[in-house]
């Protein structure tokens, strides 16, 4: 019990200093590993009830006590789960404690001989019929497992260092000006497949692919464009097909992004049990959720490629999802020589200095033991070991060149605009997505029967093509039953449906920009998205302050300052009505539109809480907008206004673009589609 007592007062003065070491969490899971099993054997004893009881209330306290110092650190907190894993220097400490305390340990099992194992096949679950097919039509496009020729590492005078220990801490004990970005070559051309243009610092990453580096930990902050740098990496590796590995949130944008810059590419989303995926598609995005009924078949698709987005997703290596990942990219490695593996996250590196780990396995660098043999070549060409001084610097920098890629906003703020709007486009899945989509078809069909019955009363006979001044009329018609309307399904009701749908998808992706970039200012229109988004932050773990048209002047003032001056509230949580003017965010530089305004103005008064002066990073508005809906109409016509509003005279009074104008625009392009299609 004292050697209890005395580990868990250890941990809690080494918390209490501030920063959380790779020491202080091994003595932390240790010492949790004990209390665990010395209830379990205190329960089992052979003692009397009182002493058994109080055995127990010390030891309860003991947790207590460590419990609530673990809520400092969410990586303390991972610890104590039932599928956390168990470091090896965790397991000795604990052994080394109950020698202490005068306990005899179980004996240690005989370590494995690690001898090089092919990667054994996983177990299909789901095989769409589309990759059945694929592999009938063409036998030769089967993994040909001879390709990859398994590359032991050679003795060296660091056989038998610890290594991945003094690996971690070479990148926590960094100064501030050490260097976390590989040296990447100059670019050539900038032009790309499409007629795109790279950004300097994108066109930099994509020649060091075609230089043949082929590991990336790109760990740029959002709105650098790590998308395209992927795909465009992919094709100049010439790495097809290729996996891509992301969020459910950016699923969508990732199919999207490859028909921008991987043209000539075919790219599939797999959805559920893959009943529409494309089986001789180049590129394959699947999400977690559902990674798990596909890694069967995806471990036999013969990829060459694989793309990790948002990877600090897989730093809990007893997670399922984390398993499944590490075992494909084993798998690439098996079968392909030198495949493009990247890993993409805009978390800083040194957040959880331990989430590095699943990140480095999956890049093949280590395995869960030791550095595996081009980086243990690389560490023993300095000639040093971690008893020597200079051995962390000289490490760090070898991991990094293995292809740490680190960018931050004001670094490259030359090559990219002060404002820009991101679109990210999400699929309504599920019944709800179903029922706007209906609801859209109908508000469309009442519209065409609302024009046919216009025309028939002309009694002019059958009109050539459409109408589109009739059209304009029948969206001016609906738009004012729409504005007197008690219920019903309208352009106002669709829109409200479409934010209340796209809550919880534009709150998941607030809190990943908050984990990676900082603070993040959220908008929405309905108070429904608003407290939808705040039950996701609260569920996550993230804080928020909430900027609303119905509180006092006091109550808002002292949030907007809790959101400025408190570094532990990520997220803003404002009314577009009531927070879109006369306040200050710019200690954010990111911020998410969850649901669209009506017009380029509200839009650009939003975006000019963060975009003012004084703010020293490049700001950008990510829109989350619901695929194949009404959404991104309104999106489009409020850049056409946007437009409009950017060539107008200076001083004019004229008011380019109004909600009336957005609102008629959606009901005519709605209208029209539905004719072309009717024929």
């Amino acid at each position: 019990m004292s050697v209890l007592a005395d580990a868990v007062r250890e941990v809690q003065n080494a918390l209490g200093r501030g920063r959380v070491t790779p020491g202080t969490r091994t003595k932390f899971q240790a010492t949790a590993l004990l209390l665990r099993d010395e209830r379990a054997r205190v329960r089992a004893a052979d003692i009397s009830e009182s002493r058994r009881a109080d055995r127990l209330k010390r030891l309860d306290d003991l947790a207590t006590s460590l419990a609530k110092n673990a809520v400092r650190d969410a990586g303390l907190l991972a610890l104590l789960g039932e599928d956390a894993v168990v470091t090896d220097e965790a397991r000795s400490l604990e052994r080394e404690m109950l020698r202490r305390a005068g306990v005899e340990a179980a004996p240690e099992e005989a370590a494995p001989v690690d001898e090089p194992q092919p990667a054994a096949p996983v177990k299909p679950g789901v095989v769409p019929q589309s990759v059945v097919s694929r592999q009938m039509a063409n036998p030769f496009l089967a993994p040909d497992f001879s390709a990859a020729r398994p590359s032991a590492a050679r003795p060296t005078s660091l056989n038998g260092w610890e290594l991945l220990g003094p690996l971690l801490r070479s990148f926590e004990r960094a100064g501030d000006g050490a260097s976390a970005c590989m040296d990447l070559p100059e670019p050539g051309s900038r032009k790309v497949p499409g007629g795109g243009e790279l950004m300097p610092h994108q066109a930099r990453m994509v020649a060091a692919a075609a230089d043949g580096h082929r590991t990336f930990l790109l760990a740029d902050e959002p709105g650098l464009g790590k998308t395209a740098q992927a795909l465009l990496a992919a094709e100049t590796a010439k790495a097809y097909p290729l996996l891509v590995v992301v969020p459910n949130v950016v699923k969508t944008n990732w199919v999207r992004e490859a028909g921008l810059w991987s043209p000539r590419r075919k790219a599939t989303a797999i959805q559920g049990n893959g009943d529409s995926v494309d089986g001789f598609a180049d590129i394959v995005v699947v999400n977690y959720e559902v990674l798990d009924r596909h890694v069967g078949w995806l471990g036999e698709f013969g990829f060459r490629g694989m793309v990790v987005d948002e990877a600090h997703f897989i730093k809990n290596k007893g997670s399922q999802r984390s398993q499944h990942v590490l075992s494909l990219s084993e798998r690439i490695r098996s079968f392909t020589a030198r495949p493009l593996l990247m890993a993409l996250t805009g978390t800083p590196l040194i957040n959880d200095i331990e989430d590095f780990l699943a990140i480095w396995e999956f890049l093949g660098w280590i395995d869960e033991k030791k550095p595996l043999a081009e980086l243990m070549d690389a560490l023993s060409e300095t000639r040093l070991t971690p008893a020597d001084p200079g051995f962390s610097a000289a490490a760090r920098q070898c991991v990094v060149d293995r292809g740490i890629v680190r960018r931050r906003k004001v670094d490259v703020a030359a090559d990219i605009p002060e404002r820009r709007v991101a679109d990210l486009p999400v699929e309504l899945d599920g019944p709800t997505g179903r029922s706007i989509r209906a609801a859209e078809r109908d508000l469309a069909q009442r519209m065409v029967v609302r024009y046919n019955d216009a025309v028939a009363a002309r009694g002019s006979g059958p009109v050539e093509g459409i109408d589109h001044d009739l059209v304009r009329r029948v969206a001016t018609w609906e738009q004012k039953d729409a504005a007197g309307a008690k219920s019903g399904d309208n352009v106002f009701t669709m829109m409200r449906r479409i934010g209340e749908a796209k809550a919880t998808l534009a709150a998941d992706y607030a809190a990943q920009l908050a984990r990676s970039a900082g603070k993040v200012v959220f908008f929405a229109k309905h108070i429904d998205v608003m407290d939808a988004a705040e039950e996701t932050f609260a569920k996550q773990g993230v804080r928020y302050s909430s900027i609303r048209g119905d509180q006092t002047p006091a109550v808002r003032q002292r949030n907007i300052d809790a959101f400025v001056e408190d570094p532990e509230v990520a997220i803003a949580v404002c009314s577009l009505t009531a927070a879109g003017v006369g306040i200050n965010l710019q200690v954010a530089s990111n911020i998410v539109l969850a649901e669209l305004p009506w017009t380029a103005a509200e839009q650009t008064q939003a975006i000019d809480r963060s975009h003012r002066i004084g703010q020293s990073e490049p700001v950008t508005a990510w829109r989350i907008l619901a695929a194949q809906t009404i959404d991104a109409r309104i999106a489009t016509l409020i850049d056409d206004k946007a437009g409009l509003a950017a060539v107008a005279l200076d001083g004019s009074d004229e008011e380019i673009g109004s909600s009336s104008d957005a609102q008629h625009g959606a009901l005519v392009a709605l209208l029209t589609e539905a004719l072309e299609a009717a024929g």
